[in-house]
Parts: structure tokens; sequence; C-alpha cells
């Protein structure tokens, strides 16, 4: 019986115009697809055995992948989105990562023009090869209090940059620990007897001959990270300077500069000019959490239609387990808050244009707010993301224990996510520094605009309750989109008030740091929720692609509203008989879903390889390839296992001499 096939049928919508929708356009669908079959059908790129390798074997085979895939990039032409796609098939973790997507950005967004035309042609053409160092052993998200330093000798006209104490020891940047020949490092400038706190610099830490730490430069690799293949093919490092000297123009100088007598000059190129980089990558790891969302929630998918429990009767096979409503509960949001993390990752891309354009005419009135909310978005996709790919893995049962699963990997691989660019709760309580200000600026008459633009209206929401009646008035658009506007805003009103009673205002803010972090999440919840009303607006192509999308919509909007009960309850704005209606809206909407799921997580159009797990496999036939992969595993080759002679034998021999003995 072929479970999917059947699934399929069922399907009331256009699945192949949803693969245009996930993908953006039909341009796009054609060179993910393209991209996709290229990696999959080569076998250097084969990822099957990938956690069953040791560390070192592991890592070569990474290295080997990136050179294949920097010669394909070159005999084929690849553009530059060609070969992004394809490095994302690959699936696997690289310090090409590094190299490409902080390294070169960084020259970019804060090297002079000088500074690019040297840097940048060696970087393109993996001459050199970089990383971005700025974390230390003993500071992460406080940038501010870095140690390592870097002071000037205007003698030499070189820098001379050392790790002072142990806790200034670079940790954790990727592509460090044993390929990177340059790093970007972040260090506290001193010169002319002040420090002006931490710049960045360009610093060559490995031989270009024969790739030696060059003197003065002690680098390596952390070590063993979480899960099996995971994150593990990445080599992030240490790195620690013994007064290490280098010219003083590799001092990256866009913003501020350093002349020869030592005298520190400002630029006066605005600074704000640098939180395009910032955006930029925040926009990519949102989109990169629909990404990994999306897969989870296609292996958890198709596996609950295949895996039957319970409930035969006569000739009648085992219930499905994604008929059962604890599934559908529990799976349903996540598909949903998949594609409503795509929506999401659209407009951020379009945000990330606009700043861009502003920034580039001197306008930086919407820094504020697009620094607040692309740093919230951040944190709940990817906190959110890494959650529910646990969950799917809960959802498979003991089977989505197993690394055949895809699984266990995925999570390894996606969870650092939820540290590197801001720790996601360090980031919440940037937001709700903004959400405070923009309250106290209303006062003065100054209006909130963008996402923020709803607190214009805070008295209306602070005092209005929610109208619904009847389960229907939930699928309103503007009923869901009062309640999450009225939820954020009372929150965070409630948290101004309390700060302003303190006994001064940082007193306060960090009393009420977890209320904070609550009206933060809320005021980022009401962005994604809004995100995905808009994309509803426009015109779709294919048979009821509208309609799926709509109902995912409210399913979205009320499975939040239901899982964070206790926020609209405590601000009053919703009563008990109001959340039960919610939930009994929500029941009747998974039975919507529930014929289409398949088809809905096929319409992200991801390949066997890509998924890389048995269980989620298209064709469905997951109990064969179980019992195949278990075959094929290292630990059966011989049926009598290495150490028996040694280890086994010996205590069975034993005890049977002991039991002769007795008779």
């Amino acid at each position: 019986m072929n479970t999917l096939a059947q699934e399929r049928r069922k399907a009331e919508f256009d699945v192949e115009s949803m693969k245009v929708v996930w993908a953006g356009s039909m341009e796009q669908l054609h060179l993910s697809q393209r991209m996709a079959h290229l990696v999959a059908n080569d076998p250097v790129f084969r990822k099957d055995f990938r956690v069953t390798q040791s560390r070192p074997d592991l890592f070569k085979n990474t290295l080997r992948k990136a050179a294949h895939a920097w010669k394909l990039v070159q005999t084929l032409r690849l553009t530059e989105e060609e070969a992004t796609k394809m490095r994302n098939y690959i699936d696997e973790p690289a310090y090409t990562d590094l190299h490409w997507g902080m390294f070169i950005p960084s020259i970019k967004g804060q090297g002079t023009e000088v500074q690019q035309q040297k840097w940048l042609p060696l970087a393109y053409k993996q001459a050199i090869l970089g990383c971005y160092a700025q974390t230390e052993l003993g500071h992460g998200s406080n940038v501010q209090g870095l140690e390592t330093t870097a002071t000037f000798d205007p003698s030499t006209d070189e820098f001379i940059m050392n790790t002072p104490v142990l806790t200034a020891t670079k940790w954790w940047p990727g592509a460090l620990g044993k390929v990177a020949t340059h790093a970007v490092v972040y260090a506290r400038l001193l010169t002319d007897g002040k420090d002006y706190g931490v710049h960045a610099f360009i610093v060559q830490i490995r031989s270009l001959e024969d790739h030696q730490p060059l003197p003065g430069v002690i680098v390596g690799d952390i070590g063993v990270k979480f899960g099996n293949g995971g994150y593990n093919t990445m080599d992030n490092g240490f790195l620690r300077f013994n007064n290490v000297r280098f010219p003083r123009d590799q001092m990256l100088m866009r913003l501020a500069s350093v002349t020869k007598e030592g005298k520190y000059v400002q630029s006066d190129v605005p600074r704000q000019l640098g939180y395009g980089a910032m955006v930029y990558v925040r926009k990519s790891i949102v989109m990169d959490a629909s990404n990994y969302l999306s897969r989870a929630v296609t292996i958890a998918t198709r596996y609950s239609a295949v895996r039957r429990q319970f409930g035969a009767q006569g000739d009648k096979p085992e219930i499905q387990v994604i008929d059962y409503m604890t599934q559908q509960s529990r799976l349903f949001p996540l598909l949903a808050t998949a594609y409503a993390y795509r929506f999401l990752g659209v407009w951020m891309a379009w945000l990330y244009s606009d700043v861009m354009a502003r920034l580039e005419k001197n306008d930086f009135s919407t820094l504020p707010e697009v620094h607040a909310c692309t740093a919230g978005l951040k944190s709940i996709t990817t906190s959110t993301t890494s959650d529910a790919i646990e969950e799917c893995r809960k959802l498979c049962g003991g089977h989505g224990y197993l690394c055949a699963s895809g699984l266990p990997e995925l999570y390894a691989g996606y969870v650092p996510a939820c540290t590197y660019e801001g720790d996601n709760v360090v980031l919440l309580l940037q937001v709700a520094r903004f959400l405070m200000k923009t309250l106290s600026l209303l006062g003065a008459g100054k209006k909130p605009a963008g996402t923020a633009a709803y607190l214009g209206n805070v008295r209306q929401l602070a005092t209005q309750n929610c109208q619904v009646i009847k389960g229907a008035d939930w699928l309103n658009p503007t009923t869901l989109q009062h309640a999450f506007e009225a939820r954020s805003a009372r929150l965070a009103v409630n948290c101004a008030t309390q700060i302003a009673e303190a006994s001064n205002q940082e007193a306060g803010f960090t009393e009420l740091s977890m209320e904070l972090v609550d009206a933060a999440r809320a005021h980022c919840e009401l962005i994604v929720v809004t995100r995905f009303m808009e994309a509803l607006k426009r015109e779709l192509p294919g048979r009821e692609v509208k309609s799926q999308l709509q109902v995912l919509c409210n399913i979205y909007a009320l499975s939040l509203i239901t899982a964070r009960t206790g926020d609209f309850l405590v601000t009053g704005y919703l009563s008990h008989e109001q959340i039960d209606l919610a939930k009994a809206k929500l029941r009747d909407l998974f039975r919507q879903v529930r014929p289409n799921a398949v088809a809905l997580v096929d319409a992200f159009d991801h390949s066997d390889y890509y998924l890389g797990s048995t269980l989620g496999r298209y064709d469905g036939n997951v109990y064969t390839n179980l019992y195949n992969d278990a075959l094929k595993d290292p630990m059966n080759q011989s049926p009598v296992t290495e150490g028996y002679e040694e280890f086994i034998r010996p205590v069975i021999k034993q005890q049977l001499q002991l039991s002769r003995s007795k008779i």
C-alpha cells in the first residue's frame, strides 16, 4: 500500500503552484531544482555515512566537498546566486560559510575603497581564506567588553596585537581552527595613550606557503561539539596573539582611522552605514529558519502519515498517526509556522533593500526600529525553529531518535543559531529597550512608524477588549491583528509603568527583565502574524493556493493565542470563553489541513538527498530502508563484534564454569 501516494491524491490545491509561491518565483524554483539536482547526483557530495565518521575524517571530507564545490563554480562558471544555492544544498557547515558570509561582507562594510580593492579580489578568488574573529572566551554578546588589544606603534607604523589575559582568547569563530589564513579581528584600539574601544583589523594568522601559524600566533580547534555530524564539520577555533605586528593600513578604516603619528580620526562616513550588513545577516538567518523548519516538518508529516498505531478492527489497518488530534495539534502549527517564516523572510529581504536605499541617502530615520525588529525576529525564529525540530523528532516516536531519521543531525546543525549573531534573550532585551523608548516619546508627540506604528494607538488598545462572540469571529483578520496588537501594547505599557515607579530606570529594567522579554516576544510575534496576513493580500497563482495559505495563517495566529493564553488573560484582553472558542476553531482548522498535509510539505520541494531522512522519504518506503540502513551500519560488518574474545567470552565462560561446578 503506497500511503503517501494516496495522501497526495487528497490534495485540494495546486501543489506545483504552491512550490512557486514557496520559492518566490518560477525562476527561483527552477534555479533551486537545478542546483539541488546537481548536488544530489554528484558522488563527492554523499552524506549518508556522515554520522558514523570520526571527527578528523568528517572534517577532511568537508574540505574535499568545499574544494570540489569551488572547482564546480569555476568550471561551470556559476553565478554568485547559483554558487550560494549549491553550497546550501550541499548541506554541510564549512569554512566557506564564514569566508563568504562574514569575512567578505566585513571588508565590504568597514573597509575603505582602497582596502576593498586590495583585499576583495584575493578573497573572491579564495587566494586567501578568511574568518570573523569577534567572540572571546570571556565575552560574547558584550562586544564592548572584548579584551584583545591592538596598540599602535608610530615608530614602525604598525599595530601590535596581544591577548593580555586568558579570557581575551578568541573562541568559537568558524573557519578559524584549521582553515583560515586571515581573520577580521575585533580588538581594543590603543593609541596616543588612550583606549578608543573596539575596532576591526585584518590580520594574517597562517602562512600562505605552508599554512603554519605565523610567529606569535597560537591557533587551533576548540573540540567536538554537540551531535554526531551536525556542526562538527566546522572548525570553530581559538586564537591568541603574542606581540603580533601588522601594518597600520590593515585596520579597517571606513568609519575611523589612525594617522602615522598615532592620532585617532573619526571618518565623516556615518557609523550607521554598518547596520546594513547586520540587517543582511539577520535576514538570511530568518530565511534559514523557514528552510530548516520546513525540512523537519516534512519528515514528521510524511512519517506521521506512514506510521500506524492502534485502532485496528477486523481487516482494517491500524489508524494513521496523523489522524490523531494529539498529533495534529503539535504538528500542524509547526507546518503553519514554516510558511509564516517564509513570508517573513521575503519581507525582510525587502526591508534590507529599503534600509540600504535609505542609507545611501543618509536617511537613518528607520534604523532604531529596523535594528529592534531584526534583532527580535532573529531571536524568536531561531528559538522556535530549534524547539520545533526537537518536537518533530518526538512526533516521530522512537525512530526519530535514530540518526537515520535525519532529525538529530538537523537539530545539532541548527541549534547554534540560537546563540551566534546575538544571544536570543539579549536580543529580546534590545527590542524591549526600543519599545520602552517608543512609549516614552509618545508624550512628546512623536509618532511611531513601521512595525511599531500600532503603539501610536496605545490608549485604544489598552482599553478596548476583544469582541469575539462565536468561533467564526476568530477568522476575521482585523480581529486577529487587533488581538496581537492589544497584547503587545498592554504588556509593554505594564512594563513602562513599573519601570517609571522604580528608583531609577536601569534598576527597573533589570528587575523587570523577564516581563520585558515577554513584551518583546509579543511585539515580534505580532510582526510575523501581520507579515503573513499582508502576504495573502497579493495575487497568488494556482487553484486554491490562497485558501490553503489562509487556513495556515489562521492556524499560526490561533495556535499562538492558545499557547500564550496567560498573556491575553493577564492583560484582560480576552476572556476564558474566547480562549475556548479559539481552541475549538483550531480543531476545525486542523481538520481542513489534514487532507492537504502531505501535499503542503511536498510544496517545499525538498529532495530525498537534501532531507537525508529515511523517515521522510518521498516514496514512504520507510521500514524496508530502515532495516537496510541498519544492515549497512559499520557495527554490523561482522556477526561477532570486535572485543568478543577479550571482554565477552571470558565473562560467559567464567559464569558457565561456576554454574557447572554447582551441579
